[in-house]
């Protein structure tokens, strides 16, 4: 079936976000003594929330108390929230692609594990010129990826079904987001992890230039 609709990651796949992810978490870290991370180590901090993140980035143990990891993650959302646009920015190629991909008339939409207020900011502030069917970011009371519950809310949305859609994303969770809800995914090699563990979760093609993406449509 010819595809009709394109599930995008966020982080790692649209847009670069690592530095200002970075650079928050080590302000919390900082605040508290603790030392902080390289930049690149981010790199596997990322993809499961912002929740796994602050227990990932702290000392093992020291946030394993719910309540002071809610105050942890409540301090980290701040830290984002004063840079959560300073060093971000559009991968090469994104722009072009989502233009072409408008005047094809293709649904698009992003569902990322990003808290969805910050999704919802990072869309209008850097790719606010694409007219998106749907953007949701991490939801109470919605499972996020990998589990299915997020991509099905965003096929429903845009009125399509699991045969119709491309997901593509960067990581591991994204590979098995697409294959716990019965959509081809594709991964991009620009992003925060490798080809090796894309293909391992299931991605049915790797692609190493947004463009090439057209081709698979």
């Amino acid at each position: 079936m010819k595809k009709t609709v394109i599930i995008f990651d966020l982080d790692g796949t649209l847009l670069d976000t690592l530095d200002d992810l970075a650079d928050s978490g080590n302000a919390v870290l900082q605040a508290h003594g603790h030392a902080t991370h390289a930049v690149e180590a981010y790199r596997t901090f990322i993809g499961d929330g912002m929740g796994k993140l602050v227990q990932r980035i702290f000392p093992c143990g020291e946030v394993e108390d719910p309540a002071v990891l809610e105050l942890r993650l409540a301090e980290y959302k701040e830290a984002y929230q004063q840079r959560w646009k300073n060093k971000t920015r559009v991968y090469d190629g994104i722009t072009d692609l989502l233009a072409e991909l408008s005047q094809r008339a293709v649904k698009t939409g992003v569902l990322t594990n990003k808290a969805h207020v910050f999704a919802l900011k990072c869309v209008e502030e850097f790719l606010g010129e694409h007219a998106w069917d749907v953007v949701l970011g991490q939801r109470e009371g919605v499972a996020r990826k990998p589990d299915a519950a997020g991509a099905l809310d965003a096929l429903q949305s845009m009125g399509a079904s699991a045969d119709e859609a491309i997901f593509v994303g960067d990581s591991s969770v994204d590979m098995q987001t697409a294959v716990n809800a019965g959509i081809k995914a594709v991964g991009v090699s620009w992003g925060f992890r490798g080809r090796e563990e894309l293909i391992a979760n299931g991605a049915s093609v790797v692609i190493d230039t947004p463009g090439e993406l057209l081709e698979l449509l």
